[in-house]
C-alpha cells in the first residue's frame, strides 16, 4: 500500500473566520501532499500567505505560511491508497501545477455551501472541494454529497485517515529540519589496528555521533 498525506492548518483572516463559523472547526484549510514531510504539498489557497484576495492552485511552502502566521497550528494525517491511485493523484497534481494560473478560489460557491446546494464553476474550487474531487476520481474516497459541498470538516472527520502529527507549525518545521539533517549526515568508518591473528581486513563502521544525537 502507498500513502497520501493531508495537512490541516489553522490560519486567521476574514474568509477563514467565516468558514470557521460555518463548519465549527479549528482547522479551516486542507492541503494534500505526496510525502510525510510535506515537501510536495498542494492546495487551492492563497498564492501568497499574507495576501488573502489572490488565491488559486499552488505548491505550498510551510516556511512562508509560518512567516505570515507565526502562531499557526498544524495537523498532518496519512491516508492509505494503492500505488496506482497515488500515481494518478500525482499526475493530476503535476498537470494542475503546470496550469495553476487557470485555477481560482470558488468565492461565488461559498453561499451555496451554506445553502447545501451543489455549485461548480469550471476550475473554481475551495481547498476542500478540489481535494474531494481529486480523491474521489482516483477511487480513494467516496462522499455522500457533491464534491463542491465537501468542507475541511469532512476530511477532519474522515475515518480512513491516521493522525501522525498535531501541534504548532513551528514545531512541525523544526522536526522536519532535524530529520533532514539526520538523513544527510554520513556514517564514519574507523579502522582498528589488525591483530596478528586476524586473517582479513579488520574494521568497524560506527554511526556518526551527531547523527545519533539528532535521532534522540
Amino acid at each position: 500500500m502507498a500513502k497520501l498525506y493531508l495537512a490541516f492548518v489553522d490560519t486567521p483572516g476574514l474568509f477563514a473566520g467565516i468558514i470557521r463559523r460555518v463548519i465549527k472547526q479549528k482547522y479551516i484549510h486542507v492541503a494534500i501532499s505526496l510525502d510525510s514531510d510535506l515537501e510536495e504539498t498542494y492546495s487551492i489557497g492563497r498564492r501568497h500567505p499574507s495576501v488573502p484576495l489572490i488565491a488559486g492552485f499552488e505548491k505550498e511552502d510551510a516556511n512562508k505560511i509560518l512567516r505570515a502566521f507565526p502562531q499557526a497550528d498544524y495537523m498532518v494525517c496519512s491516508l492509505e491508497c494503492t500505488e496506482e491511485q497515488k500515481e494518478r493523484v500525482k499526475e493530476q497534481l503535476r498537470e494542475a501545477m503546470e496550469k495553476r494560473f487557470r485555477y481560482h478560489y470558488a468565492v461565488i460557491g461559498l453561499p451555496f455551501i451554506l445553502l447545501g446546494k451543489p455549485f461548480y464553476q469550471r476550475r473554481h474550487y475551495t481547498c476542500s472541494s478540489y481535494i474531494a474531487r481529486l480523491l474521489e476520481e482516483a477511487g480513494i474516497c467516496r462522499w455522500d454529497r457533491h464534491f463542491s459541498l465537501v468542507t475541511p470538516k469532512e476530511f477532519y472527520e474522515y475515518e480512513g485517515k491516521e493522525v501522525i502529527f498535531e501541534g504548532s507549525l513551528r514545531e512541525f518545521i523544526s522536526r522536519r529540519q532535524s530529520r533532514s539533517v539526520e538523513r544527510k549526515l554520513p556514517a564514519y568508518t574507523f579502522y582498528r589496528p589488525r591483530p596478528a591473528f586476524a586473517g582479513s581486513a579488520y574494521m568497524k563502521t560506527y554511526e556518526n555521533p551527531v547523527k545519533e544525537e539528532a535521532r534522540q
